[in-house]
């Protein structure tokens, strides 16, 4: 398997743009099915995620390419709305395609979809807004078959505001017979992106971004030209990576608005930040200050995603942190791997408790999954001596090859091929 080789201890300085969002492509991906003909979507990450999906899509009779961030999809020679499981097992995001094969074909055929071990994600709320819709399902062992002659349109209270739910409940209803109203649906830009998009072909949404989305179904939708917004959790892991370096970068072609609980929280820890339109300039200049309690909650409260990555930079703070994770149970196994480059964490239950310390070392770790992965690169910038991250094919699914934006800011870092056997 490939590594990241890190020299840390140098402050990160520059500029770079923010590729397209992981999270909102995917699902806007899985929405082109819903249109029969050709879609053009733009600013999409070169990611292993959006190749497993392309995969996804061309097993179920698409034709899609991507040249450099711009895919090209043609869905008009769809010929099966049965996902491989083998296929499904590598990506949780591919239950985005339940929605929108169920709202055109009538029947999806689906298995438990895999992704980072960061804690039981079921996909209960999935499948209880699709049977709300009138589809009806089967489930087996490990397979679930969803159909539905025809969708209605209802209304829908989520018990938690989960992203996934809400957005392949969203694509469903844009095909079904009336008004369907989701409660407690869940706020993220990228559902608002979802929306925005769908309505681009034809659909009737409105208050994406809002705990209440109301879809007024359509008989026909087109395909359309559509770009991708910027990922917010890149722009704010790279915010987190200046600031542990004590370093001065501008971020390009970002959302600041999208940002505003992580802006938030590293201003209180000392960290310098203005933002301009679609620009965001980040410094740090001193040690950074301990945070007395961050609690990460859906939006627009603080992202799990940028969760382990602030925790690095709290690890080097002066004082005490208190970090409480409410959204994945399992989302602290990067506290060991930091504890081995000289990090002060002890976890309690959901709350890890930071003591910062001057500095880290470098050592070799594991990255177990994409965000903690994005948290040990961190900590090897920062870090004095030499840091080798493992099992970097997490990273690589939500960042698109970080060792060339971070060179491109003066990082020593380089991506180490696997030694042959012989």
């Amino acid at each position: 398997m490939e590594k990241l080789v890190i020299e840390g201890g140098r402050p990160l300085t520059g500029a770079i743009q923010i590729h397209g969002a992981k999270n909102a492509a995917l699902p806007i991906l899985a929405a082109c099915l819903l249109a029969s003909g050709t879609h053009t979507l733009q600013n999409v990450p070169n990611l292993l995620d959006i190749d497993t999906m392309l995969h996804i899509l061309r097993s179920l009779g698409c034709r899609a390419e991507q040249q450099g961030d711009t895919v090209t999809i043609t869905t008009s020679t769809v010929h099966s709305s049965h996902i491989p499981e083998e296929l499904m097992g590598q990506m949780r995001s591919s239950i985005f395609l339940m929605g929108p094969l169920l709202a055109r074909f009538g029947s999806v055929t689906v298995y438990q979809p895999g992704g980072c071990a960061i804690g039981e994600r079921k996909i209960d709320l999935h499948l209880k807004g699709l049977q709300a819709l009138g589809a009806e399902i089967e489930e087996f062992s490990n397979k679930i078959v969803c159909t539905a002659e025809t969708l209605q349109g209802n209304e829908i209270f989520l018990d938690f505001p989960s992203v996934g739910a809400t957005e392949n409940i969203m694509m469903a209803a844009v095909r079904a017979e009336g008004t369907t109203t989701i409660y407690n649906a869940a706020r993220e830009p990228e559902i608002q992106d979802l929306q925005n998009f769908l309505n681009a072909m034809g659909a009737d949404i409105i208050g994406a971004g809002t705990d209440t989305i109301t879809i007024r179904g359509v008989t026909t939708l087109s395909p359309c030209t559509y770009r991708i917004i910027p990922d917010r959790i890149v722009a704010g892991t790279f915010l987190v990576a200046a600031a542990a370096t004590r370093g001065n970068i501008t971020l390009e072609r970002v959302n600041p608005a999208h940002l505003t609980s992580v802006i938030h929280v590293l201003k209180r820890a000392g960290v310098q930040i203005i933002a301009d339109g679609d620009i965001i300039h980040v410094s740090c200049k001193a040690r950074p200050k301990a945070v007395e309690r961050i609690v990460t909650s859906p939006h627009p409260s603080f992202p799990t995603d940028l969760q382990s990555q602030v925790m690095v930079l709290l690890s080097l703070a002066d004082g005490l942190s208190v970090m409480k994770e409410t959204i994945f149970e399992g989302r602290f196994k990067h506290v060991d791997e930091l504890s081995r480059m000289g990090a002060d964490i002890r976890v309690d239950m959901s709350s890890a408790f930071i003591r910062g310390v001057p500095r880290l070392y470098g050592a070799t770790v594991e990255a177990t999954d994409l965000r903690a992965g994005a948290a040990l690169v961190i900590a090897g910038l920062a870090a004095h001596g030499t840091t080798i991250v493992e099992q970097i094919h997490h990273i690589d699914r939500g960042y698109d090859r970080i060792e060339h934006m971070l060179v491109r800011l003066g990082a020593s870092v380089r991506r180490q091929a696997p030694v042959p056997s012989e």
